[in-house]
């Protein structure tokens, strides 16, 4: 008996819904070939025609001929990669998973470090556990973009910092995927006195040799939490230390710009705000290719903000949007002077809308982290207990795991709303969400039936 890939759901009216596939229902070959994962599934089903054998939940085996003209069939499986997930080979000294007390969900200490979440959810990989053939199927269904944790590119530097001998040697599969033209990303964790200073000067040039298929690079502060007992002695960046981190970075930005017309490398909003300096403009961005890493949100919320209020999201066609209402607003400390300065502007021009906005200090991991991804229920309720709320509370969907509506230490919506007496909305991380979240109420809980997007901890 094959083995065979159970489907979890079909979507009402696809060409699976059709063909009267349902829930349990098993896919076992597509043109003759077992379906090894998810990359497989999406190489054979991009075609106009397929063959799919199908064992129905009663044994029965069902051989459909498709004719999907490169649509999607509608199906989702219980397995979302249709494999097992692939592990972390690495323990590197700045891995936030290792910084986490005990007793909270087991997930949450899974480290992955798979190649297809990249492609599927924007993980970023380090190479490491890849083998060959792993590069070759990327070759072969040209899978794009791959996004990589270089870290550092001196080979002996690496080894040391992910605490694996093979991590100097997985820098060789760059070059593969190079030499095969597939787009890529690039990721640099600093860490003081580690690939900060001349390494990581050392590291976007060689990265930059990597253009155009290497499309761009962030470089992220490491986070410490207060749980590093017994783990590698590192520094948190103070302003000086920022400061000659994005002098670096800006430097090579001008080169980039001036000989290939894209500024190639870029700080996190974090660094930036750590070092004290404004934010880059909107046009140093390069389309903001590295959102999922803190590159740029606040520049695209300040932008997307004065668009929505200009009119040019419909906001102001929307009947509730002048009605007088105070709610409130929590987020992480880091970003709190900026969303105060988005609030302030809808408040001034909508002057019927009161907020309260309150920074949520991080008691659990520590007051040194200070991003809202990393905040905790109890924390939340704790520090908002007592204080004006309004009508309603408006929190970052960052703040949720990914797909549900539960916090980091296991503290639900639900739960939160009875603990502050207060109904909560989950806003997504545009600009043109904030507005809309603030100002209407009613449409903003009607979208809210929609399923929303989190942020896994990374």
């Amino acid at each position: 008996m094959k083995k065979g890939h159970t489907i979890k759901a079909v979507e009402p009216g696809s060409i699976a819904d059709q063909l009267e596939l349902e829930p349990g229902d098993k896919l076992l070959e597509i043109n003759g070939n077992q379906v090894e994962d998810i990359f497989d599934y999406e190489y054979y089903v991009s075609s106009e025609s397929m063959v799919m054998l199908v064992e129905k939940a009663d044994g029965e085996l069902w051989e459909l001929e498709i004719e999907n003209d490169y649509e999607d069939l509608g199906i989702s499986f219980e397995n979302g990669l249709m494999s097992d997930y692939k592990s972390c080979s690495n323990h590197c000294i700045f891995c936030f998973i290792d910084q986490m007390p005990p007793g909270m969900r087991e997930t949450l200490y899974f480290k992955d470090d798979d190649s297809r979440l990249s492609f599927l959810q924007g993980n970023y990989i380090t190479l490491t556990n890849m083998k060959e053939r792993d590069i070759q199927r990327i070759i072969q269904f040209h899978l794009a973009p791959i996004n990589i944790s270089v870290h550092t590119t001196n080979p002996v530097l690496r080894c040391r910092m992910l605490n694996n001998r093979f991590a100097g040697e997985a820098l060789k599969k760059i070059d593969t995927l190079f030499e095969a033209q597939i787009p890529m990303n690039g990721q640099i964790v600093l860490c003081p006195g580690i690939n900060d200073g001349a390494e990581l000067d050392r590291t976007i040039g060689d990265l930059a040799r990597y253009l155009p298929y290497m499309e761009s690079v962030s470089a992220v502060p490491v986070g410490l939490s207060k749980f590093r007992e017994g783990l590698y002695p590192l520094t948190s960046f103070d302003q000086k230390s920022a400061e000659e981190a994005i002098n670096i970075i800006e430097t090579w930005q001008r080169k980039m710009w001036r000989e290939q017309g894209t500024h190639f490398i870029h700080a996190s909003d974090e660094l930036y705000l750590l070092a004290g300096r404004d934010l880059p403009e909107d046009e140093r961005y390069d389309g903001y290719p590295q959102l999922e890493n803190g590159v740029g949100m606040l520049r695209l919320l300040d932008r997307e903000v004065s668009q929505a209020l200009e009119g040019k999201d419909n906001l102001t066609d929307l009947e509730e949007a002048g009605q007088e209402e105070a709610l409130s607003v929590a987020t992480g400390r880091l970003a709190y002077p900026y969303i105060k300065k988005q609030i302030e502007k809808i408040t001034r021009r909508y002057p019927g809308k009161t907020v309260h906005l309150y920074a949520i200090r991080n008691d659990f991991f520590g007051e040194s982290i200070t991003v809202a991804g990393l905040l905790t229920g109890q924390d939340i309720i704790r520090q908002l207990s007592g204080r004006p709320l309004g009508e309603r509370l408006l929190l970052p969907e960052c703040m949720f795991r990914s797909g549900e509506e539960v916090f980091l230490d296991d503290v639900t919506r639900e739960e939160m709303q009875n603990a502050l007496q207060i109904p909560i909305n989950i806003v997504k991380s545009g600009g043109q969400d904030l507005v809309r979240a603030v100002l209407c109420p009613a449409a903003e809980a009607e979208r809210e039936q929609d399923s929303h997007r989190g942020y896994e901890l990374k």
